[in-house]
């Protein structure tokens, strides 16, 4: 049976842990050759090593998706590396200050924002600068941007996150306007709390008591497993969802439709 990414080169931010890594490695057993990028090399190795065990193509890079250069260097690596670009998941990004907004300092907004919004600003514009220059035939180019229920919703004590993560759905609207003249489809995909190095942080942070609450308001009483958004990404990437982009998909258990 033939992979859904058979013969396609995917590069993935935040590869070396959680959904990133959930999805290099979904997206390998698929048939995809993959780029693992993250600041956290070390991961990204690791996670590389997974799937180069399995008998696929994995490449590590060191990345900080706030660095202009870093992205556009990366990018460029993984196209001279497996010779083309097809699909890329904009995935990096961290959990931000827990802190209301008179008390939330502007070098703590500074930082979120730039990870989480800037960085997939950053990711895109190489990304698509790279499948113009590879002539892209339609229908042949695929981006997934992670937001979050964040990007729709909102907690108290989360402005940085939360604005990011709107950010990223407006974002992706716009690329994906930008983009389909050169065949290149581009969606976001927003998870429920999932379980992930961040939510352990986050469990960590504000007590399992909040997390166990947090659990309870999703329909399905549960957070979903990085597996469980990896298989929405690789939906959103493949030709299966040919006639979707500018889309944000919702992969979060119930949690906003209460």
């Amino acid at each position: 049976m033939t992979g859904r990414m058979q013969g396609k080169t995917a590069f993935v931010t935040g590869g070396g842990s959680g959904i990133g890594r959930a999805t290099a490695l979904l997206l390998a057993a698929e048939g995809a050759r993959v780029a693992l990028a993250d600041i956290d090399v070390d991961t990204a190795e690791a996670a590389a090593a997974l799937v180069r065990a399995a008998g696929g193509e994995a490449l590590a890079i060191g990345c900080d998706v706030t660095r202009s250069s870093d992205v556009a260097a990366a990018v460029a690596q993984t196209v001279a590396t497996f010779g083309r670009l097809d699909a890329a998941v904009n995935n990096a990004g961290i959990e931000g200050a827990i802190t209301p907004i008179t008390e939330l300092d502007e070098s703590a907004w500074a930082r979120t924002i730039g990870i989480n919004l800037t960085g997939v600003f950053l990711c895109l514009k190489h990304e698509l600068l790279a499948l113009r220059a590879q002539g892209t035939a339609p229908g042949s180019g695929s981006i997934v941007n992670v937001s979050s229920v964040l990007g729709l919703v909102a907690f108290p004590a989360s402005a940085d996150y939360t604005s990011a993560k709107h950010g990223v759905i407006g974002l992706t609207k716009v690329a994906a306007l930008e983009a389909a003249a050169q065949g290149v489809r581009v969606n976001a995909v927003l998870p429920g709390f999932a379980e992930t190095p961040m939510a352990e942080r986050g469990r960590a942070n504000v007590g399992p008591e909040v997390y166990a609450a947090v659990e309870q308001m999703h329909a399905l009483k549960r957070l979903g497993t990085a597996e469980e958004i990896a298989e929405a990404i690789l939906w959103l990437l493949s030709d299966a969802s040919s006639f979707v982009t500018g889309s944000s998909l919702l992969a979060d258990g119930g949690f906003t439709a209460q």
